[in-house]
């Protein structure tokens, strides 16, 4: 009786071979074996150069995602720190150019405070700075007002100048503030002469627009384009020598015995805030004047001289009887 062939049996012989470990501890010495070679002879070089190139597309398909990925991500990075910096470049130079006016705000301030201050020095009267709070806009009404009232002594009539030349005048005091009158305002008058061959006039305010005239001068007065026209000094309001204006033309009518003189004035408040105002001669300092000159005229006056005094007679001898 022939006995059955168990197919587990058969299977079982066809994978009977060495152990896991067998194996591992072989494989292990191969590849040691093949690196040690390698190292020494070089044989495998073309043949893993071959398989990197061979290999490479797959690299390259297998890191496509992940390059795709980092690409977009920088793109995105980098487009939005571009935004912001330029966002951020953008409010500097916002705040640059701001601070650049100012600066040049502050600097022709200085420029302007330092002419002030230049101005008071070289005036004999007091003066005070002030500082323009309103400019009227009636266009045929010159005015202004400024910071300094009866609170801080300021009385009408004082002159206003700024660091390059005579402004106008006070004409009305509050407690806190003044008005002053600008000497293109058609109700102000000024005496100037010509800085050139010193011929006094008057000046009067166009009224109509930034310019002054000299009326009532003869049509051969002797007056060119370009003299400057300067504070005479006789109504004891303006100091001698402030700049006043420049003739810009002189004309004569045949009609008119009258030369026409349009002068410019040199100073303006269109510049600047700042303005000094004058102060007035106290009319205690002139009676001090005149009293030190009465005292100095009585104390060098020549002294009358008494008569001298009348010589004694000598005696008369007496007589002998």
């Amino acid at each position: 009786m022939r006995r059955a062939i168990n197919p587990q049996h058969t299977q079982a012989f066809f994978v009977r071979g060495p152990s896991p470990f067998a194996r591992l501890v072989l494989f292990a010495a191969l590849s040691l074996t093949l690196m040690a070679t390698d190292s020494r002879l070089h044989y495998l070089t073309e043949i893993r150069q071959g398989l990197i190139a061979l290999l490479h597309p797959l690299q390259m398909v297998a890191n496509a995602p992940f390059n795709a990925y980092q690409a977009t991500s920088e793109y995105l990075s980098t487009h939005n720190t571009l935004l912001k910096e330029n966002t951020e470049l953008k409010q500097q130079a916002l705040f640059q150019s701001a601070e650049l006016q100012r600066l040049k705000s502050l600097e022709n301030e200085n420029a302007n405070l330092r002419n002030l201050l230049g101005a008071a020095q070289a005036s004999k009267q007091p003066a005070k700075l002030g500082e323009i709070l309103h400019m009227g806009r009636d266009p045929f009404v010159h005015r202004i007002v400024v910071n300094l009232g009866a609170h801080h002594d300021i009385v009408a009539g004082q002159a206003v100048i700024d660091g390059t030349g005579v402004i106008g005048q006070v004409t009305r005091v509050y407690p806190f503030s003044s008005e002053v009158t600008l000497i293109t305002d058609k109700d102000l008058a000024i005496p100037v002469q010509i800085e050139r061959n010193a011929l006094r006039a008057i000046a009067f305010g166009h009224g109509r627009d930034t310019s002054i005239d000299l009326p009532y001068l003869p049509a051969n007065v002797d007056i060119r384009q370009g003299d400057k026209l300067v504070t005479s000094g006789i109504d004891g309001i303006y100091p001698t020598g402030l700049t006043v204006a420049e003739v810009v033309s002189v004309s004569s009518n045949a009609n008119s015995p009258f030369a026409h003189i349009v002068c410019k004035p040199v100073a303006g408040i269109e510049n600047h805030r700042q303005v000094l105002l004058l102060g007035l001669q106290q009319p205690e300092a002139a009676s001090g004047v005149a009293a030190n000159a009465a005292t100095t005229t009585k104390e060098t006056a020549p002294v009358k001289a008494s008569p001298p005094p009348k010589p004694i007679a000598p005696a008369k001898p007496n007589a002998r009887h």
